[in-house]
C-alpha cells in the first residue's frame, strides 16, 4: 500500500530515512514522503513523522489542477469527513487555506463534519506540488514525554532524548523479536526505545554505575559490564546495533585514546553484527573515514543539538 507521510521538520533528511524500517521510500519533498508499506499499522513506531495517510494522488500546486485531481478521484466516503490543508514553508498556497478546504468539501461527495469527522482528507502543499491523502493516524509524539530521562528511576545528565533515540533504533531497521544491542548503553535510553517496538534487547557499558542504572531503568533486560574493544559476544550474533559513542568529556573510557576506542569498537561491532544488518553510531565528530574501513555508509546526518554540540549520525551496513 502506498502511504503519504507528513514529516517532522526537525531534520531535512533523517525523517524520510527512518521510514525505511517499515517500507520502501518512493519519493520525497520537504517534510513529505511517499512510501510503499505492506503493513500500515507498523508506521506507528515512527518518531519523526506527524501524520500517516493513504496516498490518493498529487498534482501541481495550482487551484485548477487541484480541482481536477479531486474530480478525477471522485471520492465518496460513507462516513462524515473533514478536509485540511497543510502548507510546508516556504511553499505558497494557490488560494486561501479556507477556500481550498471548502473546495475539497465541494468535490468530495458525502457529509462534511468539522466537530466529529470519522475520516480526514489532508492536502499538503510542498515545493510546488500538492499531495492528497486520507489520514490513517496521527503519530502521538507527545507520548515520548512520558519516557523523558528525568522521569526514569535512574537519571544521568547528557543522555539522548526519546524521540531521537527511537529514530536511531528505527534507522537500524530492527524488527520485533530481533536481537538489538547497545555497546555503550549508559542508562538504557536507546534500549528502552528498542524494547518499545518489541525487540529483544541487550546492552553493555564499561562504567559500573551506568550498568546499575540501566538495570534499574530496565529491570527485565540483559545489561552487563564490558569493554567494547573486546566484547564477550559471539560472531555474527546480533541483528541490529545503535549506540551513542563516548565523547570523552563526561563519560568513562578505558582505551588510551578516543581514536583507539572508536577504531576497536567499530571492529567489534562489525564482528558481532549479522550479515546484511545495520548499525547506527552517533558521535561528536566526523568518523566516516574510519567507519568506511569497516562498513558501507548508507546515510550520514548532522544534527545541531546546541552551540557546543553537533551530532554526527552514521547508518552503517555490512
Amino acid at each position: 500500500m502506498n502511504l503519504l507521510f507528513e514529516l517532522s521538520g526537525e531534520h531535512p533528511d533523517l525523517p524520510a530515512a527512518e521510514i525505511g524500517c517499515v517500507g520502501t521510500v518512493l519519493a520525497t519533498a520537504p517534510q513529505v514522503a511517499i512510501a510503499s508499506c505492506p503493513v500500515p499499522e507498523d508506521t506507528l513506531r515512527l518518531s519523526q513523522t506527524h501524520v500517516v495517510m493513504e496516498y490518493l494522488g498529487e498534482c501541481a500546486s495550482d487551484k485548477e489542477e487541484f480541482a481536477s485531481l479531486l474530480r478525477d478521484l471522485a471520492l465518496a466516503p460513507e462516513e462524515p469527513f473533514s478536509c485540511r490543508i497543510k502548507r510546508i514553508h516556504p511553499a505558497d498556497l494557490p488560494a486561501p487555506k479556507m477556500e481550498l478546504e471548502k473546495m475539497m468539501g465541494h468535490y468530495i461527495e458525502g457529509t462534511v463534519s468539522l466537530k466529529n469527522p470519522r475520516i480526514e482528507y489532508r492536502a499538503i502543499f510542498s515545493d510546488g506540488t500538492c499531495y492528497l491523502g486520507r489520514v490513517l493516524h496521527h503519530i502521538d509524539r507527545g507520548s515520548y514525554a512520558y519516557r523523558n530521562p528525568m522521569r526514569r528511576a535512574f537519571f544521568h545528565p547528557g543522555v539522548m532524548m526519546p524521540l531521537m533515540a527511537r529514530a536511531m533504533v528505527n534507522l537500524t531497521r530492527i524488527q520485533p523479536g530481533g536481537i538489538f544491542y547497545d555497546p555503550f548503553c549508559g542508562t538504557g535510553g536507546i534500549l528502552l526505545e528498542a524494547a518499545c517496538i518489541g525487540a529483544t534487547i541487550a546492552g553493555s557499558d564499561i562504567d559500573p554505575a551506568m550498568i546499575e542504572g540501566a538495570r534499574v531503568n530496565l529491570p527485565h533486560s540483559v545489561c552487563f559490564l564490558a569493554d567494547t574493544c573486546n566484547l564477550p559476544i559471539a560472531d555474527k550474533s546480533v541483528d541490529a546495533i545503535a549506540t551513542d559513542l563516548p565523547y570523552g568529556q563526561s563519560t568513562a573510557i578505558k582505551a588510551v585514546s578516543l581514536e583507539r576506542l572508536y577504531t576497536q569498537s567499530l571492529s567489534e561491532i562489525q564482528r558481532i553484527l549479522k550479515r546484511e544488518s545495520r548499525a547506527v553510531i552517533v558521535t561528536h565528530q566526523d568518523v566516516s573515514g574510519l567507519a568506511g574501513e569497516y562498513f558501507e555508509i548508507v546515510h550520514s546526518f548532522s544534527q545541531r543539538v546546541h552551540k557546543s554540540l553537533t551530532r554526527q549520525i552514521l547508518v552503517l551496513a555490512q
